[in-house]
């Protein structure tokens, strides 16, 4: 599963009561799903996942699967502290229809998983019997744990562990992991342009609605008849309805989490983001993913700078309110918090809404 570009953990809209708001939920999504991101990240940190129910937590991935683009990578934010219940959570997502299940370190009892051998337990658990694949989420700040880059090298080997968020903010770990990840090579399916292609995408391509052909994948040269084929190097482009898509080989994928570090992070081989601070400022983060890509680094290092004041104070000092606040302020629905978190003061609304002044979508 190819995992390279920009995703914006979305937040969870509520009503002033404490109640999901169901609708600016799928409003954000169909937004998001229109924009220039590779995918979207439901229920994790920024969706305030830990202060849901379970039955909750499910009718949000259910309610955000609905409404979002069948050209989006969909990631599920599964974890929770017990192993079981977070395979039950991804066995959950996977019947949904999402397409990688987002595992945070389990974090509760600090003294025993200071023991590596207990994360590895955990992980391997849930890898040997997810039906999804799964991205490792590691969140310091907020969970206490910092998971060692050695034990994320380790980890890496699984097949069905394809990359880690990483939001520790540590350039040096993030070179470390990509360094001693090199050597995993894994193919992934991706369209002509290089965009991820995900069983989902596959099955909408192949559907009576879509005018397929039952699925069935065929190359482009035996689709032609043989006086018409492609030169070799096109033999393994296949089609599915009119998606044509091809094998990309992929290592495993380091994301980052912090918008303000994105451009030095792509430097040492980090492949993309999941950014809280695209939430509410998609375009700015995708910009920067884009002009590296390209191989301006000049442009990239210049929007990078751009975003970066405002991301630092806005993510990582307001947090989710502040987040919250941005997205009302940049034409996305952010709403409140829920308790114990507080709305941001008349006074650090301002200040936001000073910081994105020239970080408009």
């Amino acid at each position: 599963m190819l995992l390279h570009g920009i995703f914006p953990p979305i937040t969870t809209p509520f009503y002033p009561d404490g109640r999901i708001y169901f609708r600016k939920l799928e409003q954000n999504v169909d937004q998001y799903s229109r924009g220039p991101i590779a995918g979207i990240v439901v229920q994790g940190s920024t969706g305030e996942a830990i202060l849901l129910s379970d039955h909750e937590r499910r009718e949000v991935l259910k309610s955000a699967r609905g409404a979002a683009s069948n050209d989006k990578v969909l990631i599920a934010g599964t974890g929770i502290e017990s192993a079981i219940e977070t395979l039950r959570l991804t066995e959950y997502a996977y019947e949904l229809g999402y397409d990688v299940a987002m595992v945070r370190t389990p974090h509760y009892y600090k003294g025993q998983m200071a023991n590596p051998a207990n994360m590895l337990a955990f992980y391997r658990f849930v890898c040997d019997r997810s039906p999804l694949p799964v991205v490792i989420y590691n969140f310091p700040q907020a969970t206490g744990y910092d998971i060692p880059a050695e034990l994320v090298i380790e980890l890496a080997e699984h097949p069905i562990l394809i990359a880690i968020k990483e939001s520790a903010g540590s350039i040096e770990k993030v070179q470390k992991m990509v360094e001693g990840t090199r050597h995993i090579k894994r193919k992934a399916t991706v369209t002509e342009t290089s965009a991820a292609v995900t069983g989902r995408m596959l099955k909408a391509a192949a559907s009576p609605a879509t005018g397929a052909d039952g699925g069935e994948l065929v190359s482009i040269g035996a689709a032609a008849g043989a006086a018409s084929a492609p030169k070799p190097s096109s033999a393994a482009v296949k089609v599915v309805g009119g998606l044509k898509t091809r094998e990309k080989e992929v290592g495993f994928q380091v994301l980052v989490g912090a918008a303000q570090k994105l451009e030095p992070s792509l430097a040492v081989g980090a492949v993309g983001a999941i950014l809280a601070f695209a939430d509410c400022a998609p375009t700015a983060c995708y910009e920067i993913y884009a002009a590296w890509k390209d191989g301006d680094v000049a442009l990239a290092r210049e929007k990078q700078e751009r975003i970066a004041k405002a991301a630092q104070r806005i993510v990582g000092e307001l947090s989710i309110p502040g987040v919250k606040y941005a997205m009302d302020f940049n034409g996305m629905y952010g709403g409140t918090p829920r308790l114990p978190l507080l709305p941001l003061t008349a006074d650090k609304k301002a200040e936001v809404e000073q910081l994105l002044e020239n970080i408009r979508n």
